[in-house]
């Protein structure tokens, strides 16, 4: 079996922490087996590992998560990356055509979805694993899995059997999304299961969706024609005009950690972070990403968050409102992490003066890492070097760098840096104009670089 895992969404309803950069399921506030913090999408990926599931699973995602899925998971795990969004259905669609092209998948292979981020038990994986089975046994068209409700919840979408015989699966009549709780009571009564994202197929009943869509079969060639594809969801497109579908009950632990006030409820300390709670502050969270002291008094049942895109103080009850009270705010991350490392943004300033914006960052670069040799059109950049060693590359000259040192980046000059112990720098750029986009990259690698630099000083 191959298992295609979902990763998009952006951050409001976990903010501060999360935000269009970040998402929830990069949040490391979670404790693995070594009681060290982790992420859900390092949680998810160390048990499909457990089942034996890992080597055969790939994520789809936005050009956006690349960087954050490599930091977490490393290079090995392939990424179908989408040109754009647009929405689920095209990118299990680009996904498909990637197993059916890029890798040795027959056509008869059974292929899994799911989302990145479910918070279960492994027990979990190992039922998707019997979604083949019902493949097989029903010859339906799609097989679904649905956890066993245990209250009647108004989140959560249902998917509703049709009448007959009592079997160890359902043959799905029909699906509501979130009912009210009365409506809810009668839907579990009748059998019904929470829908909670995962379903299964042949690969052979998506490609021929493309197929009858007039699309390319070959990977390469639909991500070249990917904006052909309907920016639809999978659910509109494909499960309801799908006219054989099952559903395997699944009676294990799952949740969904979407809020703060569920997301709290699973975390293995109540303070990550510099601060302070006092004792009589009860059923309450601190998270703390800034290097500042945050002391709680006597405030119980509430979610402190602070980071460096802002900070909440809320009830957790109350704390889903968030992404209301958001909704509007346009904010540029102000933490992001890549491959390389992470950044920080520290301070940010535009003087009308001279039309100008000044910002500054502090950058972490991993030991072995480095930065791409690059330049800016826009803008000059000041680094100052605070901790650690490494080298830096300027039009063709690599020289060592040490704390205390200072570079001065002009705009479109050539430039690079790799840490050979974890390196810390602080970044100023001054510019008209200073965007992520700004960014004109020539070589990747340090092995390109230093063949390109005729000179070396020490």
């Amino acid at each position: 079996m191959r298992l295609v895992l979902l990763s998009g969404g952006s951050g409001k309803r976990l903010w501060p922490l999360s935000n269009d950069a970040r998402s929830k399921q990069f949040l490391r506030v979670l404790e693995d087996h070594d009681k060290k913090l982790s992420s859900m999408v390092q949680r998810v990926f160390g048990q499909l590992n457990e089942v034996g599931l890992g080597q055969s699973t790939v994520i789809a995602t936005g050009k956006g998560q690349v960087e954050m899925l490599e930091n977490q998971l490393g290079k090995d795990v392939p990424l179908i990356v989408e040109p754009e969004r647009r929405d689920t259905f095209p990118a299990i669609a680009l996904a498909a055509a990637y197993l059916y092209t890029m890798t040795d998948s027959s056509l008869d292979d059974a292929v899994a979805v799911l989302p990145v981020d479910p918070y279960v038990d492994t027990a979990f994986f190992e039922r998707i694993l019997d979604l083949e089975n019902l493949l097989n046994e029903t010859k339906a068209d799609l097989a679904l899995m649905g956890v066993k409700p245990t209250y009647p919840s108004e989140k959560y979408g249902y998917m509703v059997p049709t009448k007959g015989e009592n079997k160890d699966y359902i043959k799905v009549d029909h699906f509501t999304e979130k009912p009210d709780t009365e409506l809810a009571k009668t839907l579990i009564k009748d059998s019904a299961l929470w829908n909670c994202g995962v379903f299964a197929f042949r690969l052979k009943y998506v490609i021929s969706i493309l197929e009858s869509l007039g699309l390319p079969l070959n990977y390469e060639e639909l991500s070249q024609q990917f904006n052909k594809l309907p920016k639809i969801s999978f659910d509109y497109a494909v499960v309801e005009k799908a006219k054989n579908i099952v559903a395997l009950p699944y009676d294990g632990f799952w949740k969904d950690l979407g809020t703060w006030n569920t997301l709290t409820e699973e975390m293995a300390t109540k303070q990550i972070g510099k601060g302070i709670i006092s004792d009589d502050s009860a059923n309450t969270n601190l998270i703390n990403e800034l290097d500042l002291p945050v002391t709680v008094l006597g405030v119980s049942n509430a979610i402190v968050a602070v980071s460096p895109d802002g900070i909440l103080v809320s009830d957790k009850e109350q704390s889903p409102r968030i992404k209301e009270v958001m909704k509007g705010f346009d904010q540029r991350p102000m933490y992001e992490e890549r491959k390389w490392g992470s950044y920080r943004v520290l301070d940010y300033s535009r003087y009308s003066a001279n039309n100008e914006e000044v910002l500054t960052k502090k950058i972490v670069i991993k030991a072995g890492a480095n930065l791409s040799y690059h330049c800016h059109h826009m803008r000059k950049e000041v680094w100052t070097i605070v901790k650690g060693s490494g080298c830096y590359a300027e039009n063709g000259v690599i020289r060592s760098i040490k704390p205390g040192d200072v570079v001065i980046v002009t705009a479109e000059t050539l430039h690079a840096i790799k840490a050979d112990e974890a390196l810390e720098l602080i970044e100023v750029q001054i510019g008209s104009q200073l965007i992520e986009e700004d960014i004109d990259r020539k070589l990747m690698t340090w092995k390109e670089i230093e063949m390109n630099c005729s000179q070396v000083r020490g």
